[in-house]
């Protein structure tokens, strides 16, 4: 890199990531003066108590992106000042339509896009299909994506005599996990903390599946709530509590002018806060306003 940016040297590098893209943008900074920005999400902000030396990497950088309050919070709480902070979201290319609200969701179509890993809460989830089996709600899940835990949860599903309301697609292209969001009415999210302190931010299925007005029920972890209100744009339920999980999904199942609320201002929020041409809007003011700031970078 310093040998090619030296034959062309950039006005501004911007590392991606505070791991190893911004020790990258350090270095290069440290070496021939250059000038950076830099970007913290999740697991470089928390994982293992977050990256060791992100304090030092982020400070001299112009600004630093992140895309959550949540991240803003813990950028702050690392030292770097609040104006050099942009916390600015991630975002639709194209918001899609509207899809009506299915009028007899009995049985209730329920989905979860995730990783198969532990941060997401997928035992738990397969404990909520289980009461809501036992609460009697007919309902037809899917969890879409692949992950370590897979066989595990296989394994847990089997134990639970979930088979038949079950399927877990594995893997699939973008295009058809649309088809999937398409075909659900409700999308579940059970992220928690996991050991190593690894943690969602937002993850994109939420405000993609309010998008096209699946209904979405959350645990309160990381950054969720930033999109999802209880009673407001969707239920925000604590994981564990199962019971309370069947008892919103029941709702949801047969309380139209309820849900047809929540869908209301869950497509707002997505319309007001999650528009990619805004945001990235936003964040180009962020790299021009730092481009025409009065220290330019030291000659190579």
């Amino acid at each position: 890199f310093a040998r090619e940016f030296r034959a062309q040297p950039p006005s501004l590098i911007h590392a991606a990531w505070g791991s190893a893209p911004a020790t990258a943008a350090w270095l290069l900074s440290r070496l021939d003066g250059y000038r950076y920005s830099a970007a913290a999400h999740a697991y470089d902000l928390f994982e293992h108590g977050g990256d060791w030396w992100l304090r030092e990497k982020l400070l001299p950088a112009e600004f630093v992106h992140t895309s959550t309050e949540m991240g803003r919070r813990a950028l702050h709480a690392r030292g770097i000042p609040p104006a050099r902070i942009a916390c600015i979201r991630r975002g639709l290319e194209r918001i899609p339509p509207l899809r009506p609200l299915r009028p007899s969701r009995s049985p209730l179509h329920l989905i979860c896009v995730a990783r198969l890993v532990e941060k997401k809460g997928l035992e738990y989830q397969l404990r909520i299909y289980a009461a809501l089996r036992a609460a009697g709600v007919p309902f037809a899940a899917r969890i879409v994506g692949d992950g370590p835990l897979r066989p595990e949860l296989e394994r847990l599903a089997g134990h639970l005599g979930l088979a038949a309301d079950l399927t877990f697609t594995g893997h699939l292209p973008q295009h058809e996990v649309w088809r999937h969001l398409e075909w659900a009415d409700v999308l579940l999210h059970t992220g928690v903390i996991a050991a190593s302190g690894d943690r969602d931010g937002l993850p994109n299925v939420i405000p993609e599946a309010m998008s096209v007005g699946v209904l979405v029920v959350t645990s309160p972890v990381a950054a969720t709530t930033e999109a999802v209100t209880q009673g407001v744009t969707g239920f925000v339920i604590p994981v564990d509590a199962s019971d309370q999980w069947a008892s919103a999904l029941r709702r949801l199942s047969v309380d139209d002018a309820f849900a047809e609320k929540l869908r209301a201002a869950a497509r707002r929020w997505v319309e007001e806060n999650f528009d990619a041409h805004q945001n990235a809007a936003h964040l180009f003011a962020r790299f021009q306003a730092a481009l025409a700031a009065d220290h330019p970078a030291r000659a190579p």
